[in-house]
């Protein structure tokens, strides 16, 4: 395999960055805050329509902290939709509560509001404490937030917003990651916009913001020393990150046209192949199609694993949806309420190259080489029947 490798989803700089970059360097801004930070989070604001923004070395610190702000506990538990990144459960266990899954409902992929109501009522029967709902927007497609929103309120239940790969994607016209009482993104070097790592806390609520930054910079009290009543985090993001932000910021919109364009390519060159499913927006959805996922359909003979081994032959980056939480073995021992949905996706369904700086050919070159699976399964079965 002597080409260069076609990544599933690779940086892309808008040729800005260094400037910020290097106003950072000649103003000697290198440390954590700065006008960078200020400046990215001023502009993450008027991008999503968030109030107050906090940015941060992680999405998983962002969520950590979000947990924190609401006052998550050893012992407390905290439901979370199953299918997603380990990232959306993790900072469960570090604060020492327990995770309760939820399955996917088959429209976005995401937290099945049925499903969570059910859940509730049955950890509320079982005397347990519900102190946080965490949905994520898978892929940047936004989950029913309406109907999750209304369950939540319902009980009085906050929710933790993971928009960890929706930065640019909306519902009904709303940004995506603004509809809970906390929103968080991931800036990590494969989501849509990147500062090489980095996330973003965001809520309405300013006292959410302000804990979250006090906590970021170990907890530091405001005296002449170093004084601390609580335990804090070294979570703050850096200055120069803080730049490479504000370049990305400047081309978000772009990009989010470009992921849209390669999800279009796809629809559109596979639209003759039947096994092949995509996620659809439902009405008033709209999403960043941060990756372009496909599903396999059951009744072909050609598998979702059968897919990924060729494109790996021809140095193409693919992966398998996410492996649900409630089967990861880390996970074994927490509750779980679903149908097999998650389960169904993990094992049908492959994420394509979706990148904003594939060309037109790398498109082409993965276009075909997945048809070419589906030719060469219908040659062996007219040769068959030749032979029969």
């Amino acid at each position: 395999m002597t080409e260069d490798r076609i990544w599933l989803s690779t940086p892309h700089m808008s040729g800005n960055e260094q400037k910020y970059i290097d106003e950072a360097f000649k103003s000697n801004w290198i440390a954590p805050l700065g006008p960078h930070v200020d400046a990215f989070e001023r502009d993450i604001c008027d991008f999503t329509g968030s109030k107050f923004a906090a940015v941060l070395s992680s999405g998983t610190a962002a969520i950590h902290l979000a947990l924190v702000v609401l006052g998550v506990k050893p012992g407390d538990e905290v439901i979370c939709q199953s299918m997603t990144f380990s990232a959306s459960a993790n900072p469960i266990s570090y604060l020492g509560a327990t995770p309760v899954f939820i399955d996917s409902e088959l429209d976005t992929w995401n937290m099945n509001p049925a499903m969570l109501e059910i859940a509730i009522k049955d950890r509320l029967s079982k005397g347990k404490n519900v102190k946080a709902i965490i949905p994520v927007h898978l892929y940047g497609m936004p989950a029913k937030m309406n109907e999750i929103l209304s369950i939540a309120n319902k009980y009085r239940i906050p929710v933790v917003e993971d928009a960890a790969e929706a930065l640019g994607s909306t519902l009904f016209g709303r940004a995506a990651g603004t509809f809970g009482a906390i929103g968080i993104y991931s800036f990590n070097g494969n989501k849509i916009i990147t500062t090489s790592g980095g996330g973003a806390l965001v809520s309405n609520y300013p006292e959410f913001t302000q804990k979250a930054k006090f906590l970021a910079t170990q907890a530091r009290e405001d005296m002449p020393h170093y004084e601390h009543t609580q335990i804090g985090y070294n979570y703050r993001m850096s200055n120069v990150c803080a730049a490479i932000g504000l370049g990305q910021m400047e081309v978000l919109n772009e990009r989010v046209g470009q992921r849209r364009a390669n999800h279009k390519f796809y629809v559109e060159q596979f639209a003759d192949l039947p096994e092949i499913e995509f996620l659809k927006e439902p009405q008033g959805f709209y999403s960043n199609h941060w990756l372009t996922c496909i599903r396999i359909n059951r009744q072909s003979e050609v598998t979702r694993e059968d897919l990924r081994l060729a494109l790996e032959a021809e140095n193409i980056d693919s992966r398998p949806l996410w492996k649900p939480m409630h089967m990861q073995p880390v996970f074994s021992n927490c509750p779980y309420y679903g149908n097999g949905v998650s389960e169904e996706l993990f094992e049908t369904g492959l994420c394509l190259p979706s990148g904003s700086s594939l060309t037109i050919a790398e498109l082409f070159k993965v276009s075909n080489i997945v048809r070419s699976v589906f030719d060469n399964v219908g040659t062996k079965n007219m040769i068959k029947a030749s032979v029969h």
